[in-house]
């Protein structure tokens, strides 16, 4: 575990909180290389060349090839619990544009060059030329043409046979084969298959939930980021050392069979907030590793938990654990053909084919309709990118109410007073003001004209419940598109009320609309210019994009 290694020839006075100060020191060194010389190679990678292949023209800034190397290297040693595959196809893909950019190729051809380079990344890396292929075929290009399946598909073999001559021919994991003992077995890994497209789409959730926080939460500079946040994944990972790194070790223990299953659970979930915390203060490393490990621990405990309940039937937890391992990335990721085949790479043994496409299946299709977006591409949609229509999306769609509305103007009671009334009406920046009950629940919309009219009709002694328009509230998940509809028939804003309808929270006018539109225009610029100083992800991304 970490802490056997935690004390260091070098520094034995270090002890086990070697895996507190780790994370903050390296984020004192990443934080400030990714800040100052290439932001996009914050987070996970793969989508920014996702971005880069659709919108940019397979354009990648020379320098993120080096800085992404360096930076995840230095999250991943310094216990980001993160994987190697999103950096290696960044580096790779970034190589494969820099080399497409010297020698001025047209754009169809430069993005078959970045699909090349994350293809070999990911063949030479993993010791995976097949699945190389189809990782760069289903993620990157996302398109299975002749012409770029020959061109990559070569790239690949080319890559893994200088990976094998450097490092040997042996896969990255060493897991042990797989069994199947009867056909009886395959309702059992129906189920795995929808108990992994539930932990998937959950840490897809999880994840950009996470990014949303440390977004409200952090105040400081960006290049201080990975270090203020790398002391709560120090703690953390003090608390579990498990999670340490890539985490392929403990993988194979729980493959193998060497945890008991609360102990698998706890990786699991550990795993997910891992994860999670390490990309949102700003860590690089990928997410294919760690929806290995989810899906290794979650299939393990599942394998014992069916062992047990039927012990002539099921085989042994390994068998559902390499199962488990290709159905969550299949589910976080939606590619089902890459995890198949990665799988089968891992294992070279056939038999694991039939259980491991139904299950796949099952978690892909289940998590389509769970979540409209892969764990890749959501943070593009967020940012106003839908690579799933092939074009850029409408903003209106992308910014919801939540992130557009203000603070709400101080309510008036129903009791209130005609004269008093005019006072608050004549104080208040806002054309109207929302009406709420004794017990804070809202009643509707007053504004000038109603005020004037009852003035005009001697009905001084009439109270804002009466006059009160029945303007609908909105909801903070409401989309902006949805929202116009209702401001349009609103004389100055409307209130946004709570889950339940009844207690405003927020106000939003057709200037906030256009601020929130303008905000998001202006990021999507930052965006496609990766050379400004300005942060990818300093702009709030959309609660309402996780449903």
């Amino acid at each position: 575990s970490a802490l056997e290694h935690a004390p260091l020839g070098y520094l034995p006075g270090v002890g086990f909180w070697f895996v507190v100060a780790a994370p903050v020191a390296g984020g004192l060194i990443y934080g400030p290389l990714i800040d100052r010389f290439a932001p996009e190679a914050r987070g996970h990678g793969v989508p920014e060349v996702m971005l880069a292949v659709a919108e940019r023209g397979g354009r990648i800034r020379p320098q993120v090839a080096i800085v992404k190397a360096l930076a995840s290297a230095l999250c991943i040693g310094s216990g980001g619990s993160v994987g190697r595959e999103g950096p290696i196809v960044q580096i790779g893909s970034a190589l494969g544009s820099t080399v497409g950019q010297a020698v001025r190729v047209s754009e169809a051809r430069l993005r078959i060059l970045v699909a090349c380079g994350a293809a070999g990344g990911i063949s030479a890396t993993f010791n995976a030329p097949i699945a190389g292929v189809f990782f760069a075929l289903e993620l990157i290009l996302r398109d299975f043409e002749a012409e770029s399946f020959g061109v990559v598909v070569l790239s690949s073999f080319v890559a893994d046979i200088i990976g094998r001559a450097a490092f040997g021919s042996h896969p990255f994991l060493t897991l042990p084969s797989f069994q199947l003992t009867s056909p009886l077995e395959y309702p059992l890994y129906a189920g795995l298959g929808l108990v992994a497209a539930l932990v998937g789409v959950a840490f897809i959730h999880v994840l950009y939930n996470a990014e949303d926080l440390a977004d409200r939460i952090w105040r400081g500079p960006e290049w201080l980021r990975p270090a203020g946040g790398g002391l709560l994944l120090g703690l953390l990972l003090l608390t579990l050392p498990e999670l340490y790194g890539v985490g392929y070790h403990p993988l194979e223990q729980s493959i193998r069979g060497n945890y008991v299953v609360w102990l698998l659970l706890i990786l699991l979930l550990g795993k997910i907030a891992a994860t999670s915390l390490t990309i949102a203060i700003g860590g690089s490393g990928g997410v294919f590793a760690p929806s290995l490990f989810m899906g290794a621990m979650l299939g393990s405990a599942y394998g014992v938990t069916m062992h047990q309940l039927l012990p002539g039937l099921a085989a042994p937890a390994g068998a559902y654990g390499l199962v488990g391992m290709g159905a969550v990335f299949a589910a976080a990721a939606r590619a089902p053909i890459t995890a198949v085949i990665i799988i089968f790479e891992l294992t070279g043994d056939y038999r694991i084919i039939l259980p491991l496409m139904f299950a796949v299946a099952i978690a892909t299709g289940l998590s389509r309709f769970l979540s409209r977006d892969t764990i890749y591409t959501l943070k593009l949609r967020r940012r106003g990118f839908d690579l799933t229509r092939g074009r850029s999306a409408n903003l209106m769609r992308l910014l919801n109410v939540g992130q557009a509305m203000q603070p709400l103007p101080a309510p008036v009671c129903s009791t209130t007073r005609l004269d008093e009334l005019v006072e608050r009406l004549t104080r208040s920046t806002a054309g109207s003001l929302p009406v709420v009950d004794e017990d804070g629940r809202y009643r509707g919309m007053v504004n000038a004209l109603q005020v004037e009219q009852a003035l005009r009709e001697n009905a001084s002694d009439l109270e804002a419940g009466e006059i009160a328009e029945q303007a609908p509230g909105l909801q903070s998940r409401q989309t902006l598109e949805d929202a116009l509809g209702a401001l349009l028939h609103s004389r100055g804003g409307l209130p946004v009320v709570a889950g339940d309808g009844e207690v405003p929270v927020g106000w939003l006018t057709h200037l906030d609309v256009l601020r929130a539109y303008n905000a998001q225009i202006e990021h999507r610029s930052a965006l496609l210019d990766p050379g400004s100083r300005r942060r990818i992800g300093s702009v709030p991304d959309l609660p309402s994009v996780h449903s």
